[in-house]
């Protein structure tokens, strides 16, 4: 049995791995282990191997890359138009094998495992941004309900927050005035937690040629100046 390309189907315990010959003939069928999948793969010759750049393709890529396969990953979206019939985990690996055999399909390269600790830092920092805009729009909620009127911008709210808790909380009850400190506390925690990222993502672009040639980009400066943190430094 010579197998050519290897679809896996990754899940978060059990992966579905579908083989095919030169042909394109389905030769092999199997649903195991994430483990599982490193094993059968060793055993095999050196073979395309091909799966969904989903959480976790980057990391078993590389260990597959290293047993002497050619990885391919492909964005789920241009896998899709390769599911024949009704969809299931055995046909979704044998869409992602065939999909890989296109010599229009478009791959995506795999991270390294630096790139992956940058990306997570991203997403934590983004995560974090989400909880801090949440918490924000509550707090005006909050406030408006009781008749106060806050204008629009972050450090608008800080100061009128500062202002009210300072020396008007008379017009707040008494346990409405221990949530909005217990919230601005909360507050702070993010902004802490949120310039640690970003100080860390500093010092990383100091040290990368990418991110330095990324950094000095016009495009970035108006990043910054919006405080969108697109370029999350």
């Amino acid at each position: 049995m010579k197998v050519a390309v290897l679809g896996i189907d990754l899940g978060k315990n059990s992966c579905s791995v579908v083989g095919l010959d030169d042909t394109g003939k389905v030769i092999m069928r199997r649903r195991m282990h994430r483990d599982s999948v490193i094993k059968i793969a060793s055993g095999l010759a050196p073979c395309v191997v091909a799966m969904e750049a989903c959480c976790g393709a980057h990391h078993l890529g590389r260990i597959l890359r290293e047993r002497g396969h050619q990885v391919r990953l492909m964005s789920p979206e241009y896998v899709r138009p390769y599911v024949k019939a009704q969809k299931n985990d055995d046909r979704d690996a044998e869409a992602i094998a065939e999909a890989a055999t296109r010599p229009t399909m478009r791959f995506i390269e795999l991270k390294s495992a630096e790139q992956l600790d940058m990306q997570s830092l991203h997403r934590v920092r983004d995560r974090l941004v989400s909880e801090r805009t949440a918490l924000l729009n509550q707090l005006r909620a909050i406030l408006l309900e009781r008749g106060i009127v806050i204008p629009q911008g972050r450090r608008k709210l800080e100061d009128h927050l500062r202002t009210l808790l300072e020396g008007q909380e008379a017009i707040l009850s008494p346990r409405v005035w221990s949530l909005l400190n217990d919230m601005q506390a909360e507050w702070r925690a993010l902004d802490s937690r949120i310039e640690a990222l970003t100080d860390e993502f500093a010092a990383q672009a100091k040290t990368d040629e990418a991110a330095r040639r990324l950094s000095d980009h016009p495009w970035h400066w108006g990043a910054k100046r919006d405080g969108l943190g697109r370029c999350g430094w």
